[in-house]
């Protein structure tokens, strides 16, 4: 039980950044997953893509209301959206596992992995657009209509991306502190664009695809933290990539409190919610709360983060 717990722990990237629901319930299935593709020799991007169409059947499923219209009938399909979803959630977990097994870690396999949750939800947010289209706005005798598209509209493109951005980009901070440059995913929008520029439409039409993509996220994630990009800026003027063991200490040590606030900003609460709306057949609970308790959180860890960033980007300019 330990060994396998050990082979485990060793196709994560890091106990640190991993969510409890995670830890206990997805990466050990998500590694049975990855053995098995790894045993018939399949490419993790593949396992991505896989995943994608899974969480687009997920959306479709959710469309159909669990009693008002389509009855018993329409309970049962959101069930299966809910297998379905969780089903893409274990491959999206033994891609990752499977490469880090096999070595066969790509730029593509990041970005790819990074799009198949954008493919789930753009399924999952126009399905509840049209299952919530004839549904009464809650306290109003009026139907969500125009209005609904509007807010999950508002969600989808504002603050869904957002909240995942952030996330994303804290979780691999942390990481690069822990592990270095080698161990983390905390890419630079301008190493991202020199890449997206050296690629052809013509030759590798779809990776430069994807890279436009990832580039504009690199760059966001810049934008959203200024002092941040001021800390590692002063660090590699000062320390270049040997950055000493007391200040990563002393950094992870801030930056531990983050990681539960990007833990409740991933896919696994959010889906929690998705089901609870789902199957109560109240679908507009779960976007009201990506709207407005998701943003919260995502503000308040954007504060801290940004604070003591500043706080560390000002000693190191004292000491110098």
């Amino acid at each position: 039980m330990g060994n396998r717990k050990e082979k485990i722990n060793s196709t994560i990237k890091s106990t640190d950044t991993e969510e409890n629901i995670d830890v206990y319930w997805t990466r050990p299935i998500g590694y049975l997953w990855a053995l098995f593709f790894k045993k018939l020799g399949v490419h993790p991007n593949v396992v991505t893509i896989i995943s994608m169409f899974l969480g687009a059947g997920a959306g479709i499923c959710f469309y159909f209301d669990s009693y008002r219209l389509a009855g018993l009938d329409g309970l049962y399909i959101n069930i299966l959206g809910v297998l379905l979803l969780a089903w893409a959630n274990f491959y999206d977990s033994a891609d990752g596992q499977l490469a880090r097994m096999t070595g066969q870690k790509t730029k593509l396999g990041r970005i790819l992995d990074g799009a198949a949750g954008d493919v789930w939800y753009i399924f999952i947010y126009f399905a509840l657009v049209f299952r919530m289209w004839n549904q009464n706005i809650p306290f109003l005798d009026y139907s969500w209509g125009i209005i609904g598209f509007l807010y999950i509209a508002f969600d989808g493109f504002l603050c869904h991306p957002k909240q995942c951005r952030s996330s994303d980009y804290y979780r691999n901070i942390h990481l690069l502190f822990l592990k270095g440059k080698s161990g983390s995913e905390a890419d630079t929008y301008e190493v991202q664009k020199q890449i997206y520029d050296n690629l052809s439409w013509k030759n590798n039409f779809i990776e430069k695809f994807f890279q436009f993509f990832y580039t504009n996220w690199c760059k966001n994630q810049a934008k959203d933290t200024p002092q941040l990009q001021r800390l590692l800026s002063l660090l590699r003027r000062k320390y270049g990539e040997d950055i000493p063991a007391e200040f990563s200490e002393r950094f992870r040590t801030l930056s531990f409190p983050v990681l539960k606030c990007t833990n409740a900003l991933t896919f696994n609460w959010r889906a929690i919610f998705l089901y609870i709306s789902c199957l109560a057949d109240i679908p507009w609970l779960v976007i009201t709360v990506e709207i407005f308790v998701f943003s919260a959180i995502r503000l308040h860890m954007i504060h801290y983060h940004e604070g003591f960033c500043k706080k560390l980007a000002d000693e190191l300019e004292t000491n110098d």
